[in-house]
């Protein structure tokens, strides 16, 4: 009984030791397996350039390699490294990825300029590019309440935009860069008054400011063309991108002043400046991460708040089309017409 027992312990043994060594091997070929799949990352051709031969391009150290754009859905972050050398790196493959209008496009989505690329630390992309801006408008589309006024711009504070509506339809919208904590732009009602396409600011000799329209004038606000650094910077005034400025700059209408100039005898395009900045605060065109209508104001909200307001911007409106009409009339009187020239002797 005894030999009996030690044969079973020594077949016991046996296979104990085979199972092992089976093990070790299936073991030593995922760890194979691990080894080849990690030489053929490192050797990716997504580490690369594209446009460049695999074996021509250099070893890359992985802190190098900008930081992939992450994809949650209809907006999208594009993560801005600290670091100066990832930072180019990264602005490379930004501008291989985008062509310039719509480079401009996501930058104006995040309240920068070219100059001010890089000011944020995460730029928020939108999954498909529309280089008007139109399709990501926090303002309505449609403004009943403004159906009689034929041309009306609106700044935010809070979202820091500006949109343009032309009897109630909304027309254009963009960025601007308002007044900053300590030199807050006015809210409420104006009206457009005088507009110079290049300005010296009362402030600094050295700002020059670039298709200026004053809406302010004892104040000295306007907005015009200026540095959008993605926060409220300005001294007062409106910051606009270049196209933005230029594009208002012939949209709007100049009041219309008295003989001798020192009274105002029309007022021009009705202007308002409403709502309060969360000063500290996450900006809030980063909250389209996390909802696509984050910044979105409604029509309830805007009707409350400019209701009151219409019926001066009316009667104003049409006391400037009633002056327009009679200095038009002026000056077709004061035109010879036709019939009083003298009558050229015919050739024939």
């Amino acid at each position: 009984m005894k030999n009996m027992s030690v044969k079973k312990l020594f077949l016991y043994a046996c296979l104990c030791a085979v199972f092992l060594v089976s093990c070790k091997k299936e073991i030593e070929k995922i760890s194979d397996t691990f080894k080849d799949t990690a030489s053929s990352v490192s050797g990716s051709p997504e580490a690369k350039t594209d446009s460049i031969k695999k074996d021509s391009v250099p070893v890359v150290k992985k802190e190098s390699v900008p930081p992939v754009m992450q994809e949650n859905g209809f907006y999208n972050a594009f993560v801005i490294p600290k670091d100066k050398k990832m930072r180019d790196s990264l602005y490379a493959e930004f501008s291989k990825k985008y062509n310039e209008k719509e480079r401009t496009a996501i930058l104006a989505l995040n309240r920068l300029d070219s100059k001010s690329k890089w000011n944020a630390d995460t730029l928020v992309v939108p999954a498909k590019i529309d280089t008007t801006l139109m399709a990501y408008s926090p303002f309505p589309m449609q403004l009943d309440v403004l159906s009689g006024v034929k041309k009306f711009v609106i700044f935010s504070y809070p979202i820091q935009a500006y949109a343009v509506y032309s009897n109630g339809s909304l027309v254009k919208w963009g960025p601007t860069s308002m007044g900053k904590k300590a030199a807050q732009t006015t809210r409420g009602l104006t009206f457009a008054n005088w507009k110079k396409k290049l300005s010296i600011s009362t402030v600094s000799s050295e700002w020059k400011l670039p298709y200026n329209f004053n809406i302010h004038n004892i104040g000295g606000i306007g907005w015009h063309e200026y540095t959008l650094p993605g926060y409220p910077a300005s001294h007062s005034c409106l910051r606009l991108l270049r196209k933005d400025a230029q594009w208002l700059y012939s949209y709007a209408d100049t009041w219309i002043l008295n003989p001798g100039g020192a009274t105002t005898k029309a007022r021009g395009t009705a202007v308002m400046v409403f709502g309060d900045y969360n000063w500290g605060g996450r900006r809030p065109w980063k909250k389209l991460l996390d909802d696509p209508n984050a910044n979105n104001i409604s029509v309830e909200e805007l009707t409350k708040l400019l209701e009151p307001d219409v019926p001066k911007m009316l009667k104003e409106q049409s006391n400037r089309e009633k002056v327009a009409d009679s200095i038009k009339t002026a000056k077709a009187m004061a035109t010879p017409v036709d019939s009083e020239r003298p009558v050229e002797p015919s050739s024939n």
